[in-house]
Formats: C-alpha cells, sequence, structure tokens
C-alpha cells in the first residue's frame, strides 16, 4: 500500500475514549458505512437489518474498549466530536432495551447490540489486525464493506488503495527524518515551519493556526476536567481516579476558579525538581482517566497515548521560560510531523505495534516539540525523538481486562517523563556524534512490532492481563 501524506490534524484529532482504533476507528467506519448506503440506495428507508462482524483486536478487546457501543452510536448518526457524551449510556441503554435502532437518525431498523455485534474472536483478517465488516440487508440483497481502523482514529476501506500525493502539492514532500532535516537544512527552517509550510497548501494560515489552538484548548480542557474530577472507572477493574487528589495536595488548598487562575497556582504553590515532576505525571493521569471514562480528548497521535504531548506542553508553558501562543502552535506542528514519519514508516496502532506504536510514538512526538520550543536546532529535535523512541522499543500491549485502564493510564506518565529527559539529553548534545538516527529507529521499531508475539499487540492475552487477577485490581 502507498501512504498518502499525513497531516497535522490526521494526528491530532479531537475523538472521544477509551480507543482511537478500536473506539474512534469503528464509530469512524460506521459512519462511512452510513455514507455508502447513502451513495448506493439513495435513502435508507429501504435497509431492513444490520450486521457488523469485529475480527482480531477488535473482536477480542471490542468490549473493554466499547467497540460496539461506537459502532451503535454511529449507525444511529451521532459524530464522536459533536455528540453530548452526557447521552451517552441513556443513548446505548435506549437502543438495547428497544432492539431497534433509527439508522442515520432516519429510519427505524430492528437492532440487538448484544446479537446484531459479532465478536469473531479466532478470526484476523490478513490486511490489518482491526478489521470490522458492515453488512446491511436492502431489498433482498446484501451490501456490504470492510474497514480497518489503522490506528489514531484513522480508517481505510478494504476495497480503496490509498495513493500517495504527488511531490509537487506540497513544498518539502516529507516521508521520513532523513528528508525532514535536508529541507530544514535547505531552507533554513524551523520543522514547524516547514510543517506549517506543507499544511497551508490545503488551508490559509489562519485556518490552521485557529485549528491548532481549538486542538489545544481541547487539549488543556481534558487535563483540567481530570484534575478535577474524583471516583472509580466504569469497566468493573474499580481504578481509582488519581489526578483530583494530586492536584488537590500539590496546590494545598490553593483556589481557583477557572483554567487560567488553576495554570497561576499550579505556578505559585511550589518548586523544584520534585514538584514539577510531581504535576506532569498528575497532568498525564488526568487525560488518560477522562479517555478511560468515555471522554472527550485529543488523539496524540491515539487515545491510549492522549496524555504525553499535553502533559509535556504543560510542563513548557508552566515551568519553562519563554512560552507564548505561537510557540503552542509551533510545538504541536512540530509534534505532529514525527508522529506522520512513523505512521508513515511503522505504525501508531498497538494493534499492530505493541505499546511502542502507541507511548512510544507519543513520547518521540513530545520530546521533538519540546527540543524545538526550548531553542533546539532541527536536528537535535529529530536525535530528541530518536532517543525517546529508543527507550520504547520492545512495549508491549497488554490491557488488563481489555480496558484502557492498566498499564495505559501510567504508562502516559512515563512516556512524558521520558519525552523530557530526551529533550534534555539532545538539547546537550551533539546530532553530528549520535550513533542512531530517528530514521534507524523508527525502521528497528517496525521490525520488533513484526517480530512481536501477536498475543502482547492489545489482545488482553499475554503480559499484565493475564498475571494481574481482575478480581483483586484496585489501582
Amino acid at each position: 500500500m502507498i501512504q498518502s501524506r499525513v497531516s497535522v490534524f490526521d494526528i491530532l484529532k479531537v475523538g472521544v475514549g477509551p480507543s482511537s482504533s478500536h473506539t474512534l476507528g469503528p464509530w469512524r467506519a460506521a459512519q462511512a458505512f452510513l455514507k455508502l448506503i447513502k451513495q448506493k440506495c439513495g435513502a435508507f428507508s429501504g435497509v431492513s437489518s444490520i450486521t457488523v462482524i469485529l475480527y482480531g483486536s477488535l473482536s477480542k478487546t471490542g468490549v473493554g474498549h466499547g467497540t460496539d457501543k461506537a459502532i451503535t452510536l454511529g449507525l444511529a448518526g451521532f459524530d464522536p466530536v459533536e455528540m453530548d457524551l452526557n447521552t451517552l449510556n441513556a443513548e446505548i441503554e435506549n437502543i438495547t432495551q428497544s432492539q431497534t435502532i433509527l439508522l442515520a437518525g432516519k429510519h427505524t431498523v430492528p437492532f440487538s447490540v448484544k446479537n446484531d455485534i459479532v465478536f469473531l474472536k479466532d478470526e484476523t483478517l490478513d490486511f490489518h489486525p482491526n478489521g470490522l465488516t458492515f453488512k446491511a440487508s436492502i431489498g433482498g440483497h446484501i451490501l456490504q464493506e470492510t474497514y480497518f481502523s489503522m490506528g489514531g482514529g484513522m480508517i481505510q476501506k478494504e476495497s480503496e488503495e490509498k495513493i500517495e500525493d504527488h511531490e509537487n502539492t506540497v513544498p518539502y514532500p516529507i516521508n521520513n527524518a532523513t528528508q525532514l532535516l535536508e529541507w530544514c537544512n535547505k531552507s533554513g527552517l524551523s520543522i514547524s515551519a516547514v510543517v506549517l509550510e506543507n499544511e497551508k497548501v490545503k488551508k490559509d494560515k489562519n485556518v490552521i493556526y485557529a485549528e491548532l489552538d481549538h486542538i489545544w484548548q481541547m487539549m488543556l480542557a481534558s487535563v483540567y476536567k481530570g484534575c478535577n474530577t474524583e471516583g472509580v472507572l466504569p469497566g468493573g477493574l474499580n481504578v481509582r481516579r488519581r489526578a483530583a487528589i494530586h492536584n488537590h495536595q500539590l496546590l494545598a488548598g490553593k483556589l481557583y476558579l477557572d483554567v487560567s487562575s488553576w495554570l497561576t497556582a499550579i505556578r505559585n504553590s511550589g518548586n523544584g525538581f520534585q514538584y514539577t515532576l510531581a504535576w506532569v505525571s498528575c497532568f498525564a493521569l488526568a487525560v488518560n482517566e477522562e479517555n478511560a471514562n468515555f471522554g472527550r480528548i485529543v488523539t496524540a497521535p491515539t487515545n491510549g497515548s492522549a496524555g504525553v504531548v499535553p502533559a509535556v506542553l504543560l510542563y513548557y508553558i508552566i515551568f519553562c521560560k519563554g512560552s507564548s501562543e505561537r510557540k503552542i502552535k509551533d510545538f504541536l506542528l512540530n509534534a505532529a510531523e514525527i508522529g506522520a514519519i512513523f505512521k508513515n514508516g511503522a505504525t501508531i496502532s498497538a494493534a499492530m505495534g505493541g505499546c511502542q506504536a502507541e507511548i512510544g510514538v507519543s513520547s518521540a512526538m513530545a520530546a521533538s516539540a519540546l527540543t524545538e520550543v526550548l531553542g533546539g536546532s532541527p536536528g537535535q529535535c529529530l536525535m530528541a525523538a530518536e532517543i525517546a523512541m529508543e527507550h520504547h522499543l520492545g512495549l508491549t500491549c497488554d490491557p488488563v481486562a481489555g480496558l484502557v485502564q492498566i498499564p495505559c493510564i501510567e504508562r502516559n506518565t512515563m512516556g512524558a517523563m521520558k519525552a523530557i529527559t530526551a529533550a534534555q539529553l539532545a538539547l546537550n548534545g551533539s546530532p553530528d556524534l549520535a550513533k542512531v538516527s530517528l530514521d534507524d529507529v523508527v525502521k528497528t521499531m517496525w521490525e520488533t512490532a513484526l517480530d512481536m508475539n501477536a498475543k502482547y499487540k492489545e489482545t488482553a492475552e499475554g503480559g499484565l492481563a493475564i498475571n494481574i487477577p481482575v478480581s483483586l485490581c484496585d489501582c
């Protein structure tokens, strides 16, 4: 398959938890199938039944990731970005109890969430572990299409081939880190500036900046909500939310009314390495507790790793000098391009590559971006990304009970810390003396993914997933 150019807004986009590949992707696939019905039939009135079949990783951990809920809501015409998530459970309950679904919000069809979404746990499609097939009975005929959830909420239809953009469609065509560095050296531009020029081919600069600001505000909102919401996460593991507890302990009674006053309170309530370390961990925990609670977050590059980039960006904004609105946008542009390099050269899907494809990639993204906004050169940025991923190689995806909770939430804190360390190493190092390039580590990550046993790729069939008694989990 030939890869198409990956946009900043493919890597960074608003979604709903708990998983970009198992929730957001299937939701988008359901929406795509509705469009196919509309295209083929012109209306939904002829549809008499709908069946959805899940394969591979989607079938093995789909219940824990809410795949069945996502598909149901997608078929009912809801959008993951626009839906009021406070009504999510009520909508699912209504469809479950009535055993009917208002297809695309227009036509009632018999539908059993339990029986019409089929989990084939022993079957995996060749192209990708995250496969799902939709079947609609229309006037005695069956309309069928298979989709693959490629990671980060991106989907691909089985019957279509992605086509590579012609090199002259963007001023700086980039397929790997070597090309990115060459363009930076030739143009004298930073990584973020090169990426911005490529994005401007399809969007006005002001539109790009507005969308980046929206992405950042959504990230910040998820951190703030997570830091101010207590309770126990759904799913049966009885995992207690910790970010809000840490937030209150660290602020020691300081009052705040909104995000702005909260950030000010953090700046004024302490200092030192331990204080900073505690907050970075708190930020990362907050996002992924929101994600695990079917909350709204930003994929970066996935839901399971959504806490790393905002945690490191908040570290920069609060604890480092020189922060500005422009540098926040530069941070996001840089981070997204590193994610795109991994997407094109390897994978950002845990079902394909284990957790190195999620936390490892997000850590590399954050490390490179932090290096740039702290004054590092493009070479140092790529060096930081390489260091971050190098020390995530081989990381498995072994979610306990198929939920994005253990060990996933804590892993975001580890990814954020490694990103900050990698940036510091790169800022004090010389890329010319580095023995390993980012392209080397991307290639190695992909080879490691291919060699990794399938049970360690988001199946809940290996590692912690089988060694932690679910009845004893209270983490």
